[in-house]
């Protein structure tokens, strides 16, 4: 293989080229080589199954072993290449990569198709060593050596030189070869803890500068009059504590930095998959989610990724779907599960799960399942995670269910799936709306004043949809286009920026239904409170004023559309309907004060529900939306199954593991089993059916 072009030549040539180009012609590659604008004709309407597969642990007789077990399993694609960087690059600058050349030569010889990982974390060991700027170093500034993964600072511009590099070699070698049908970067980026070098704290104060662009702007922004905060200069500035105590607008601040510094990070990977193998699309394990820093994904998505994908690993099934459909965002392409639940760390795993899931991700948007992982690990720290192969390497129970999977897959994709359609419901969902309401430990009246939780209000607001049968995106309404949903959900919209205002005013106006919730626009874009009337920015809108806000001593009752209904959250405003219309009110707590209210705005209406977001008060609310909206319910199914018409067909999914009992419209066959089936059908435990 011929020595790489230095980066800095390359980053010249490609100014040279946008200088020389015209700008429409610029515009237009650019626009070519963005990951949401490739075309992806070989993976459209297919669904795929297979694994995670780690040949760094396997000799060449096992990788042969392995790659047999997974042909006659029926297999299409694995995914390879993550956690492996000093594999490919043992030293700086020094690649050895023809191992990995056999390897995909045998999978291609096989059929299977390979998602390319360019293994950005964990970073290896000679870079922290020769580059101890990668080090993470905690709040207190002691040095945390890379004892556990992803312990590596990805703002550091060594480490992003050197991943940038790894990428460029890997997709130079590879992003032909015929094996390979998609790139994905960074395992699980967002996981990394926050770290607090030197060199940090002037990314930080670089950052600080470009947004704020002077230093009383930022004083304004933070609100440093209190408490005698005020900052000198640029050079006073200190980084705020992740872990606490410090104020929201400074927290707040931290993590909208480390949020770009990550989308900074993915998008120099997808530049040189651009450049160099602009025809791969770009499907990476990603974890916006992540406790320790994440990032906001919903507001950056089609800037690195072609298909939303992440590592499935399902609790109950309401906060499942919500994760698919936030992974989704406002694509309208399929979900990817480049890490699907097999068993897990001391589960060998449950016979008919893994299945059900699947069948569970196809009604959520899903196209692709690989098991979580191949074989069993002998060592390191997932030595006690099971995956297909024991850890003597026989074939477990495990590979025929997921090798059911895959022959009945190859059935329903000629049967609308994947599905690709889109949803007539839009959740709104904040990254900074999450991170304001989740301060750091220390002294701070937050806590006292938003006592739930911002992602359990959201489900929410998803879970009468959910319950019934209902696809809903959930989106950043301020990034994603709203007019192609018949219905926008705000729950605990907390941070009204001008972009989301923006967004909610021009969807109003133009005929669009809104539901806020209680909690939201409260705060501006730096994270303090408005000094206007609530709901700052939209307070006309909604064609009310709220500032008074009580917590009832019981459970609030509402009475609406002839029902009794009784909350699950104490927390009420006290309305000041304008040009609203009060739909419901509160029994039970002084004055009877208006619990929902409508107001005509435009050609459109918003609602308001004068409480935080809960499905006891929310569910019949938005059922009463559905008619007049043009929203049509789902196939009704007792608790615990999910079900979806797709293409004349009905896919019923049991969640539980015991049977249940649904009630079927007409008689029919489920495609599945090729058993008749009419009034009622039973399905087992995990079972799921086609039924046409």
């Amino acid at each position: 293989m011929s020595p790489l072009m230095p980066l800095k030549h390359i980053a010249a040539l490609a100014l040279v080229s946008a200088l020389v180009a015209p700008a429409g012609v610029a515009h237009a590659q650019r626009e070519a080589a963005s990951p949401a604008a490739v075309r992806t004709p070989e993976l459209d309407r297919r669904l795929f199954v297979g694994a995670c597969y780690q040949p760094i642990d396997r000799s060449p007789a096992q990788i042969a072993a392995d790659i047999a077990v997974m042909k006659r399993a029926g297999f299409n694609m694995v995914r390879m290449g993550d956690l492996s960087w000093d594999s490919f690059e043992p030293a700086e600058g020094q690649y050895r990569l023809e191992w990995f050349d056999r390897v995909l030569d045998q999978m291609h010889a096989a059929g299977i198709k390979v998602i390319l990982d360019v293994p950005g974390l964990p970073a290896p060991g000679w870079l922290h060593q020769r580059y101890p700027g990668v080090d993470i170093i905690s709040q207190d500034g002691a040095r945390r050596h890379a004892a556990t993964r992803y312990w590596d600072d990805l703002s550091d511009p060594d480490y992003r030189r050197r991943v940038t590099a790894l990428a460029e070699a890997m997709l130079t070698r590879w992003g032909k070869h015929p094996a390979v049908v998609a790139v994905g970067y960074d395992n699980e980026v967002g996981s990394s803890p926050m770290s607090y070098s030197p060199g940090v704290k002037q990314r930080f104060t670089a950052w600080l500068k470009q947004r704020y662009g002077t230093i009383e702007a930022l004083n304004a922004a933070w609100a440093t009059q209190r408490w005698s905060r005020r900052i000198a200069d640029w050079d006073s500035i200190d980084l705020p504590y992740g872990e606490g105590p410090g104020p929201n607008e400074r927290n707040l601040d931290l993590h909208r930095f480390w949020s770009e510094q990550t989308i900074a990070a993915l998008s120099e990977i997808d530049a040189v998959r651009a450049r160099v193998a602009p025809q791969l699309p770009a499907i990476s394990n990603l974890w916006p989610e992540a406790g320790d820093k994440g990032f906001d994904y919903l507001r950056s998505w089609e800037r690195y990724a072609t298909f939303g994908a992440l590592g499935f690993y399902p609790g109950d099934p309401l906060g499942a779907a919500f994760q698919v459909m936030m992974m989704r965002a406002g694509s309208p392409r399929p979900v990817w599960f480049n890490e699907f639940t097999a068993g897990g760390g001391g589960d060998y795993g449950t016979p008919g799960r893994s299945r059900m899931w699947a069948y569970f991700g196809l009604l959520t948007y899903a196209q692709t399942f690989l098991a979580w992982t191949f074989n069993s690990h002998l060592g390191g720290e997932e030595q006690s995670l099971f995956g297909l192969l024991d850890h003597d390497d026989r074939p477990s129970w495990k590979v025929d269910e997921f090798a059911r999977v895959a022959t009945e897959f190859r059935k329903v994709q000629t049967l609308g799936f994947p599905r690709q359609d889109t949803p007539p419901v839009a959740i709104g969902y904040s990254f900074q709306t999450n991170w304001l309401l989740t301060p750091p430990p220390g002294p701070n009246t937050m806590k006292q004043y938003f006592v739930g939780n911002y992602q359990e209000q959201a489900k929410a607001a998803f879970q009468p949809l959910f319950e019934d049968n209902i696809d809903a995106a959930v989106i950043d309404v301020a990034h994603d286009p709203i007019d192609r949903y018949k219905l926008v959900v705000l729950p605990s919209a907390y941070v009204m920026d001008a972009p989301t205002a923006d967004a909610v005013r021009r969807y109003v106006e133009r005929g669009g239904t809104v539901v806020m919730t209680g909690y939201s626009a409260k705060a501006d874009v730096t994270g303090q409170w408005f000094g206007t009337p609530l709901p700052g920015r939209l307070s006309d809108v909604f064609g009310l004023r709220t500032n008074a806000f009580y917590r009832a001593a019981a459970p609030l009752r509402v009475a609406f559309a002839g029902q009794e209904l009784t909350g699950t959250d104490p927390y009420y405003e006290v309305l000041e309907p304008g040009s609203a219309r009060v739909l419901a009110r509160f029994s039970g707590v002084p004055g009877d004060p208006a619990a929902i209210t409508v107001n005509r705005f435009g050609k459109g209406r918003a609602i308001y529900l004068a409480t935080a977001p809960q499905a006891t008060l929310l569910g019949p609310l938005l059922r009463s939306l559905y008619a007049e909206l043009g929203i049509a319910r789902g196939p009704v199914t007792p608790p615990g199954v999910v079900a979806r018409a797709v293409g004349g067909r009905t896919l019923y999914v049991n969640t539980r593991d015991e049977p249940t009992t649904v009630s079927l419209p007409r008689a029919g066959r489920d495609l599945l089993t090729g058993e008749t089936v009419s009034g009622t059908h039973t399905l087992p435990g995990y079972a799921v059916a086609l039924v046409e």
